[in-house]
């Protein structure tokens, strides 16, 4: 007797959808991270020729944005496929009902350390953004407006590029964890009608 059954089915459904576009597009950014890599690192041979050639600048600073982008875009798509780290040397032994009851536990967990660290970033997009008047940044929970942008010190680029990417990618992280927990709870009282 699980809540809203076919409700889960078709949420499943978006959530398979949203975390596969998610973890594509950090695929995306982690090939052009990688690609972005070598040719920096080639550039560098070139360096004492003079002939124009080089490294990339800043090219740590967007290896840095890229990989915290793209590993929340993984984030959900791990979740979604229970692909996190378990322990199963004493789970293997337990009956089946305590199994999914540890596997509901642990889904709460992982929702609320996914909740936490989407209100972090939001938190900390807020703290980079000089713009907005005092009433939109309290209404969105953004605190005092910054006396200046932090950025990168190569590239100049601002920090809330990042957070803004990161919070996207770990906003749906928690959405897609509020999910598993709902199916894991489908899972431990039984689908039947």
């Amino acid at each position: 007797m699980g809540i809203a059954v076919t409700a889960e089915a078709r949420a499943a459904r978006l959530m398979d959808r949203l975390a596969r576009v998610l973890a594509y597009l950090g695929g995306i950014v982690l090939t052009a991270i990688a690609i972005m890599t070598v040719i920096s690192t080639i550039g560098r041979a070139f360096v004492g020729l003079q002939i124009g050639l080089g490294p990339i600048p800043g090219d740590f600073e967007l290896v840095e944005a890229g990989t915290a982008v793209a590993i929340f875009c993984f984030m959900g798509w791990c979740q979604l496929n229970q692909g996190h780290v378990t322990v199963d040397v004493l789970a293997d032994r337990l009956p089946t009902s305590i199994n999914l009851l540890l596997i509901l536990i642990g889904n709460l967990l992982i929702f609320a350390v996914a909740f936490i660290i989407a209100w972090r970033l939001w938190m900390g997009f807020g703290e980079q953004v000089t713009w907005f008047s005092q009433d939109v940044r309290d209404m969105l929970g953004f605190g005092y407006k910054p006396f200046t942008n932090n950025s990168t010190y190569i590239l100049g680029m601002p920090f809330w590029y990042s957070y803004s990417l990161a919070f996207v990618g770990a906003f749906f992280f928690a959405v897609i964890s509020a999910f598993t927990v709902w199916r894991a709870l489908n899972d431990l009282l039984g689908r039947d009608a």
